[in-house]
């Protein structure tokens, strides 16, 4: 989220400079913690401690120049002139006769103590690589795996071990047998060695260690508290999901690190503890790289670039053997580098950008780049610094705190979001029974208008005047009734119903209820079963509420089911009277259930589609309990529903009239502008085709069907269809010009429907328009998304639907004939340089071979005819014809090439039509792209085979072929200039024709297949018809 708060270029140094320093500051601080001052250093292979005043913590460290016997295991007590001195910590392959860090050797080091009685003293060795033996005076105090003088004889130990012994000698003498045959970048003595009284070595070794595991112990319990909000959530917030990755690898990095704790419960060999800590390292960058990437919604490709790295190295780590591995430790270094300086500089940028939270990133990135910087100067031993958690915990503490804003930002803009929209929902109910009060009495003065017509005896209207302006009262008494329900809504939320009880004829009311509704059911196949005896019980009840009550449940089942039976019961007692609706819908699930009779609420709009504004059941309730009674619904998801409702039974009824009511209609998406129309003569004329262009109507509602057939039939060829299903079985075998299809139907929704015409049809070659009456701009933008070409509101006025309609077809029609007149336009455009190397052949046999010569100028006559005949802009000629342009086609080019092109014919007899020039660009593609771009040429296959489902055109060459690269770019039409713009339009061509394009395969070096099939339902007529996949 964007905020106004900006952070100046200044502010930022500033910031990170001062973060810098603190950091330091506490690094160096802690470093001089654990120093002892004025401890003294090895030198010449002697550690002089007689003068040292012992306190109780002191430790020492070891550094500093020992004796060292290369390829030799010096015994106490020996002497051995091939010696060196070598500085520890350090590697000892400079020192090897090999120079290399296979080998072996002892190290020794003389310690001279003051006089003191027994006392336990320890050594704390970190890492020696990768095999050891200590002796202290001869006698051998610890074995860290085997050294040997080689392979066989050798097995590798890289833990952190303490060895304590004991001693009252003032002088110590040092032997420590080493030998490595695992690590080709270190070998010997690689980290320092603590040195001590038993209490003080243990003490150090242990503060460490349990600094160590509360870390590790901290960062795991965030990981499975990540996991619990994960587990709440439904693992929805992917950023929980990666930053709990990372401080998963981050305690694992910990715990394989340093002193190896984990390795004190898991044993493994030198090559794996190796592994696993570059593993826990890598997975650590990469997380940290998800979390950012996210966070800041970047779809950058170097990130992609950064995760490809990261899987290269991962696979290297796992699989490459240690001898490899300075070359894995130099390529991980450089990409964590370039991965801190890739978020480095994106967090940069979003601070710019004003974007909450990344600064909290952007210092957590520098502390973590502090502690990669400090640890890279620890393992090349330019430091030597106890384990120092903060730089680490820092950058967590930042990541956490940073998880902690944004969630009490949230928290903000969604309580300031509830208050808001409180605020709206008054307004919207105020603004709702506003413009309800406003439009009713307009739309009654329609009713009664249209009314008075339709009953004035002396108007001689023709029987199609008289259905319409019926429809057109059945529309408008049915829109008042959805006012009513707004009405309602606003009388039942300010309670100002007041009921009219009197005895009720239940199964009279119920009757003329289904009749109201019966016209719903046209095009469904679903039967009314009304099973309420005619000598039930009187109910007391508000006529009118109690039909608006069945009016509401029977128009929901009828929404909500295609086929089956409406059952209507009544049941009875001494008390109550229960009524039930069951129908055999798609039902719903249970969360449904639960929010069936809130305000505004429906089923699955991508399930079910079928508009409304959600308040009917809600006001069914409200009716009910008004009532004295209750409403439940039981149902199954697939199998339908049933909804129960209960009305208070008196013991004295008294019988009443039944009256009937007449049937009320949907609102109607069309408003027919007949002023409009008659205002603008001109321009509402119906546009002048050749033929009658051919659209298909969509809509779950017959009277939307009807009326919309209305505007346009007398232009177009109107079909209709009551479902997307039906809908894509009509498209299946007929050729449109427009698909107008609603948004919102059942099963199938308009933008599921218009998804599956675009997997076989482009904008322009069948172009959809949308209707629908939801405005907002998320619907409009879906719309468009699913591939339709115009996307309408209703109410459409009827002039604007005419103009929309006619503007889709004339564009569909131009496209259509410019795609025709596009390929006899591409052989018009011979190269002139074909022209030129084909009249130079003539000229030259003209001296050397007269009858060669005027057979050549006959075929360039032929060819010349052939590419410039007026057919060319036929949709299908005869398949010979275009033959003959191909024969007199590759005749020039043999002529000119001889034997470096060879041409193969394998053709069945068959009579079909194809489109023109669709073969002759194929074969010239493989002759002048293909064979004749190698020094020796090549053969061209032509073959036309009789297939199973048609006839198989295939131009195989054995050229230089192509990659798929340039393959897709010929099939996405992504070729730029004139390269391959033969091969597109024949694609292009093909597909508009028969629904599939161009199979292409080739191989470089190897050759190329171009395949194209016509479909059996061609056949020597013209071919107009297409071929639809069989998800048509």
């Amino acid at each position: 989220m964007l905020n106004n708060n900006k952070i100046t270029n200044k502010k930022i140094v500033s910031v990170v400079c001062i973060f810098l320093l603190l950091l330091t500051i506490f690094r160096l601080l802690w470093m001089f913690y654990y120093q002892t001052p004025g401890q003294p250093t090895v030198k010449n292979g002697v550690l002089d401690l007689r003068n040292w005043q012992f306190e109780e913590n002191d430790t020492f460290s070891l550094d500093g120049d020992w004796l060292f016997y290369p390829n030799t295991f010096l015994s106490h007590g020996t002497s051995s002139v091939n010696h060196q001195s070598i500085t520890v910590p350090e590697s000892w392959e400079n020192l090897l006769p090999e120079r290399t860090a296979f080998g072996f050797g002892t190290y020794q080091l003389r310690i001279l103590l003051p006089k003191k009685e027994k006392e336990l003293y320890s050594f704390y060795f970190k890492e020696v690589a990768t095999s050891s033996e200590v002796y202290v005076n001869g006698e051998l105090i610890h074995k860290a795996g085997q050294p040997g003088e080689s392979k066989q004889s050798y097995t590798g130990y890289l833990q952190p071990f303490i060895t304590t012994f004991q001693s009252d000698n003032q002088e110590l003498t040092i032997l420590i047998h080493a030998a490595n045959f695992d690590l080709s970048h270190a070998g010997g003595i690689t980290k320092s060695i603590r040195f001590g009284t038993e209490s003080a070595i243990h003490k150090e070794v242990m503060s460490t260690m349990i600094l160590q595991t509360i870390v590790a112990s901290i960062l795991l319990l965030h990981v499975v508290y990540a996991l619990f909000l994960l587990f709440i959530n439904r693992f929805k917030q992917k950023e929980v999901i990666y930053f709990a990755c990372l401080l998963f690898f981050a305690a694992l990095s910990i715990l394989v690190d340093d002193d190896k704790i984990l390795f004190n419960l898991f044993s493994v060999n030198v090559e794996w503890s190796v592994k696993l800590a570059s593993i826990s390292f890598i997975f650590l960058i990469f997380f940290m790289l998800r979390f950012n990437q996210y966070y800041f919604s970047s779809k950058h490709r170097i990130y992609h670039i950064l995760y490809i790295l990261y899987g290269i190295l991962l696979i290297t780590c796992i699989f490459a053997p240690l001898k490899y591995f300075p070359y894995v430790f130099l390529f991980q270094i450089f990409i964590n580098i370039g991965s801190y300086v890739v978020m480095v500089i994106h967090t940069y940028r979003m601070i710019r950008k004003g974007l909450a939270g990344a600064l909290f990133i952007f210092l957590a990135l520098i502390s973590n780049f502090s502690n990669l910087a400090w640890g890279i100067a620890i393992n090349l031993n330019i430091v030597d610094i106890p384990y120092y958690p903060f730089d680490f915990l820092i950058a967590i503490i930042l990541f956490i705190l940073l998880l902690i804003n944004n969630a009490l930002q949230l928290k903000k803009e969604n309580t300031q979001q509830a208050r808001k929209l409180e605020q709206m929902d008054v307004t919207r109910n105020e603004f709702l029974a506003n413009t309800s009060h406003e439009l009713r009495n307009p739309l009654h003065g329609i009713i009664n208008i249209t009314q008075s017509i339709l009953d004035d005896e002396e108007e001689k209207l023709s029987p199609k005047h008289k259905s319409n302006l019926k429809l057109l009262v059945d529309v408008a008494r049915r829109m008042s009734f959805t006012l009513n329900d707004l009405l309602d809504v606003a009388q039942l939320r300010e309670d100002k119903f007041i009921l009219n009880k009197k005895n009720i004829h239940l199964s009279a009311i119920t009757s003329g209820v289904l009749d109201m509704l019966r016209f719903m059911t046209e095009g469904k196949d679903i039967k009314f079963d009304l099973q309420i005896e005619e000598d039930f019980p009187l109910v007391p009840a508000d006529e009118n509420r109690l039909i608006q009550i069945l009016f509401n449940l029977i128009h929901n089942a009828i929404k909500y089911t295609e086929s089956g039976d409406i059952t209507i019961k009544a049941e009875h007692n001494r008390k109550t009277v229960t009524i039930s609706i069951e129908d055999t819908g798609i039902g719903m699930d249970e969360k449904t259930k639960r929010s069936i009779f809130e305000p505004y609420e429906q089923k699955n709009a991508g399930m079910t589609a079928l508009g409304g504004i959600g308040l009917g059941l809600h006001i069914t309730r409200k009716l009910v309990e008004l009532h004295g009674g209750e409403i439940q619904v039981q149902s199954t998801l697939g199998k339908g529903s049933t909804f129960y409702f209960t009305l208070p039974l008196l013991d004295k009824t008294v019988n009443n009239v039944d009256e009937k009511k007449e049937p009320e209609h949907l609102d109607s998406s069309i408003k027919i502008n007949q002023e409009a129309e008659n205002l603008l003569p001109a321009i509402s004329q119906p546009e002048a085709y050749n033929h009658k262009p051919r659209i298909l109507l969509v809509d779950d509602d017959p009277v939307n069907l009807q009326i919309i057939q209305g505007v346009l039939d007398k232009t177009y060829h109107i079909s209709v269809a009551l479902s997307g299903e039906e809908a894509l079985n009509l498209i299946k075998n007929s050729q449109w010009d427009l698909i107008i299809s609603d948004v919102m139907m059942p099963n199938m929704s308009g933008y599921e429907l218009t998804q599956i015409i675009r997997e076989q049809y482009s904008l322009s070659e069948l172009p959809v328009l949308l209707l629908t009456a939801r405005y907002q701009l998320e619907d409009i933008y879906n719309g468009f998304r699913s591939g339709a070409n115009d996307y309408v509101v209703k109410p459409v006025d009827s002039l604007e639907l005419k103009f929309r309609v006619r503007s889709l077809i004339n564009l569909k029609l131009s496209i259509h004939e410019q795609l025709r007149m596009e390929a006899a336009w591409l052989q018009a455009q011979i190269r002139p340089h074909f022209l030129f190397n084909t009249l130079n052949t003539i000229v030259s046999l003209s001296d050397l071979d007269s009858e060669r010569m005027i057979g050549l100028l006959e075929k360039f006559g032929n060819y010349l005819q052939r590419s410039f005949h007026v057919t060319n802009s036929e949709t299908v000629i005869p398949l010979n014809n275009e033959l003959d342009l191909v024969r007199s086609y590759l005749y020039i080019e043999k002529e000119r090439f001889g034997e470096r092109l060879t041409i193969e014919w394998d053709l069945d007899i068959i009579n079909i039509n194809i489109p023109p020039l669709s073969i002759q660009p194929l074969v010239e593609n493989a002759v002048q792209h293909g064979v004749l771009k190698q020094i020796e040429g090549g053969t061209v296959v032509i073959r036309i085979k009789k297939a199973s489902n048609g006839v198989d055109v295939i131009i195989t060459d054995n050229g230089v072929g192509m990659d798929q690269q340039k393959i897709n770019k010929i099939l996405n039409n992504t070729l730029t200039a004139f390269q391959g713009i033969g091969i597109i339009n024949t694609n292009k061509r093909l597909k508009k024709i028969y629904g599939k394009g161009l199979t292409i395969e080739s191989q470089p070096g190897i050759g190329t297949t171009v395949h194209f099939t016509i479909p059996d339902t061609i056949t020597s007529k013209a071919a107009t018809k297409k071929d639809y996949s069989d998800r048509f």
